[in-house]
């Protein structure tokens, strides 16, 4: 089932997404008329969370306007995941000497990778959800010529995913850098339109640098590497951001910081994360779960979102992105994983 945008959406007595939370029928009816200048209605707002009712929110924003004109439905979610009121700001701080991470696991006994990732959106067009064919493939020309320009350790090749050489596509492939048309989620809310067009993929020769063009953000900037060295990884990442901003102005609100498709991303846009092998630990997820909750971190399957744990190797990433800097999610992240270790070793 979609929204028509004229009646209020069925949804099942088992959703409990954010969305089921918060829109009521008295809401539907003040927000369903409203529309912003990119033509992103509620009806498109609430779309992937009324035909995938196992959403955990459920709601995706077409453009800076959205968060504005749709407030009384954003808000109140926003408030709920983030703990984000609608007086709070948002800071932003992508200062290495302010992070203390000193490798958490020098004889590499238990973090296999570790991955710091941003997403940004280019200012002044609208979100993925509403890009037009016409904008996506101009937003691809723009940033693939500032990565093109990239020099020193951050230089490297763009690929388009459309037209992609086989053996090209075969060692994306095998360095698990290809990202495919989006899950049902992101399907459902617009972000697969005329795929793959407008798409590809970055890295650097040395591949511990990669950026994702027109996935979920227009912009996905990745920085990683193996082991647990997480000062490295956070200061190639505010490198390439820096200058990449060099050739391209990203979208940002005063309140809400980095503005972003889902607003599970809104601030930062940050996850900083591991993947780390916990065998003990994870026979005994009461006391897993007890470390990472007080370090506001999420434990995820090592196949991203939606993804089921495999054996003993678990995906640790922070939670909090809004209301708190890029690095306090990182020092979450590192604070975290330390006490993880700490435990393992005690067990």
């Amino acid at each position: 089932m979609t929204s028509d945008g004229l009646s209020f959406p069925i949804f099942n007595q088992s959703c409990s997404s954010l969305l089921c939370r918060h829109l009521t029928v008295q809401l539907f009816e003040q927000l369903k008329d409203r529309v912003t200048e990119n033509g992103f209605t509620l009806a498109k707002v609430i779309n992937s969370g009324v035909v995938n009712q196992d959403s955990g929110v459920g709601v995706y924003a077409g453009d800076a306007a959205s968060y504005d004109l749709f407030s009384p439905l954003f808000d109140p979610i926003i408030a709920d995941y983030h703990g984000f009121s609608k007086t709070d700001k948002h800071r932003s701080d992508l200062s290495l000497e302010k992070l203390s991470a000193p490798d958490p696991d020098p004889d590499g006994n238990f973090i296999l990778s570790t991955r710091i990732r941003v997403g940004r959106n280019v200012a002044n067009i609208p979100l993925g959800p509403a890009l037009t064919k016409e904008q996506r493939n101009s937003v691809e020309a723009q940033v693939s010529r500032a990565l093109q320009n990239l020099t020193g350790k951050l230089a490297g090749t763009y690929y388009p995913l459309s037209g992609m050489e086989e053996t090209v596509r075969r060692q994306l492939i095998a360095d698990h850098f290809l990202f495919k048309a989006g899950d049902r989620f992101l399907d459902a809310a617009g972000l697969n339109r005329d795929w793959p067009e407008g798409r590809g993929i970055f890295h650097n020769r040395d591949k511990t640098f990669l950026v994702w063009v027109n996935e979920e953000d227009q912009l996905r900037i990745i920085s990683m590497q193996q082991g647990g060295d997480i000062e490295a990884v956070f200061s190639r990442l505010i490198n390439a951001v820096k200058e990449i901003e060099k050739s391209v102005t990203f979208m940002f609100d005063p309140r809400l910081g980095y503005l972003t498709s889902c607003p599970t991303n809104l601030g930062t846009a940050m996850r900083a994360s591991v993947h780390i092998r916990l065998p003990k630990l994870g026979n005994d997820m009461e006391t897993f779960k007890k470390i990472t909750d007080a370090a506001h971190l999420q434990i995820r399957g090592i196949d991203g979102e939606h993804s089921e744990t495999k054996s003993d190797i678990f995906d640790i990433s922070n939670k909090r992105r809004l209301g708190v800097t890029e690095v306090d999610c990182v020092q979450d992240m590192y604070n975290g994983v330390a006490a993880l270790i700490k435990r393992e070793k005690e067990l």
